[in-house]
């Protein structure tokens, strides 16, 4: 059953190849959207895929797929299912 989670995460997570992580993160698991930088200094992510892959996705987005990030807050919510191509990053 594929889901779709609309995700934004604070705390030292721009600057720190965080997107580029979980760019890597998400090919890995097989998970399709994107992941982009916010204005206020959170990360914003669109996530698609199997719901034990993005399960797997959100548990290691919660601790930073960056070894240089630290995540102090995400927020969560489930969506309409959207389709995508890959997973990129959005600028």
């Amino acid at each position: 059953m594929q889901k779709t989670v609309d995700i934004v995460v604070s705390g030292l997570v721009q600057g720190v190849g965080f997107r580029y992580s979980t760019t890597n993160l998400a090919k890995t698991l097989n998970i399709r959207g994107f992941v982009e930088n916010l204005p206020d200094n959170t990360v914003h992510i669109v996530a698609t895929g199997e719901v034990s892959q993005l399960d797997k996705f959100i548990q290691k987005v919660k601790t930073s797929p960056s070894p240089y990030g630290k995540v102090t807050n995400i927020k969560l919510n489930y969506t309409t299912l959207k389709e995508a191509n890959g997973f990129y990053v959005k600028y």
